[in-house]
């Protein structure tokens, strides 16, 4: 083989280990990349997840005090465990939070209930009320509950 061919075999040789180990380089940076994204990611839901449930407990705890209206509370409480593990709200006790937001969802709130006539809102807080009194003893036995739940 003429010496000037083995001397561009090597070169072009050495062209492309070159070029494989930056292509190879720039691959392992964006695997660290990905990998400081997703535990970043992680650690931001890990938190996210601890204040929803200190925000379950501090709702729950509302409950208990009678800081909170029944109907807000399990509003709330029924998103909150949507979001945790809405298996809980097919099991009892916790099914009454599900039950109250079915019964009262169509409820006007925020700057639609100040819209609506003034009239209509007291028969609809008169049927919230009566729903809150007819499941009263279910949403504090599930508040105590959900204090002591592991979540």
């Amino acid at each position: 083989m003429p010496i000037g061919l083995q001397w561009t075999l090597i070169v072009l040789g050495l062209i492309a280990i070159v070029l494989l180990a930056a292509f190879i380089g720039r691959q392992l940076r964006l695997l660290r990349k990905d990998k400081a994204l997703k535990r970043k990611h992680a650690a931001f839901q890990a938190q996210r997840r601890t204040q929803i449930v200190e925000s379950i407990r501090v709702l729950a705890m509302a409950i208990e005090e009678n800081q909170v209206e029944y109907s807000e509370a399990c509003l709330r409480l029924k998103g909150l465990l949507e979001l945790i593990d809405p298996e809980l709200l097919t099991q009892a006790p916790y099914q009454v939070f599900q039950q109250v937001h079915d019964q009262i969802q169509h409820m006007p709130t925020h700057q639609t209930r100040q819209d609506t006539d003034l009239k209509f809102i007291r028969k609809l807080d008169k049927d919230r009320f009566a729903i809150e009194s007819q499941h009263a003893e279910a949403i504090q036995r599930a508040a105590s509950a959900l204090r002591q739940h592991p979540f």
